[in-house]
């Protein structure tokens, strides 16, 4: 049984259609599935509380960002491929244990390592460039496409993921991931 701490209850993140919080703006304090009413483009974000994943389409869909508390004055400072941002969902900040089993080949198959920690290199640790299949056991983490936690990211919660489209990877390479925690 997991035993998490949940530290925060009010989340808070604005966008702005500008880089540097410039023009118009829309501040968000729960779950959006459609951002497109309030902003036609999104060029910079102040994240007040927690954690919050954006997305690139509404209704959740397209590329994933996953921010922290702080700012990011322009799209490329959260990793953004364009400043296109349409939906959002907001998660606690919590403390717990973490605990992932990623697989080399779908349906947790071939070989299997188990992770208590962030890994900057998942070739260094696995011998491996792909991850077919993974099995969040405890907490929420973050798979990105390069090493050192850079390029596309993926948002990981509790549960079985068969193969990376069930993540919603556009195909198995992960070159980094971590937990997702205070930085």
């Amino acid at each position: 049984m997991t035993s998490i701490t949940i530290l925060s209850l009010n989340f808070m993140i604005i966008f702005y259609e500008d880089r540097n919080f410039q023009g118009r703006h829309y501040e968000c304090s729960t779950d959006c599935a459609d951002l497109s009413p309030y902003l036609n483009r999104c060029n910079s974000i102040r994240v007040d509380s927690d954690w919050w994943v954006l997305y690139e389409k509404p209704n959740y869909m397209g590329y994933q960002y996953v921010l922290s508390r702080g700012e990011y004055p322009d799209y490329q400072r959260w990793m953004g491929f364009n400043d296109c941002v349409r939906s959002c969902r907001s998660y606690p900040h919590v403390r717990g244990t973490y605990r992932i089993r990623i697989y080399e080949r779908p349906d947790f198959g071939g070989q299997m390592m188990e992770f208590m920690d962030d890994c900057p290199s998942v070739y260094d640790r696995f011998r491996y460039r792909d991850i077919h299949s993974c099995h969040v056991m405890d907490g929420y983490w973050i798979f990105y496409e390069h090493p050192n936690y850079r390029g596309r990211q993926y948002f990981m919660r509790p549960g079985e993921y068969k193969r990376y489209s069930d993540w919603g990877g556009y195909n198995s390479t992960i070159g980094s991931f971590r937990r997702m925690r205070d930085f």
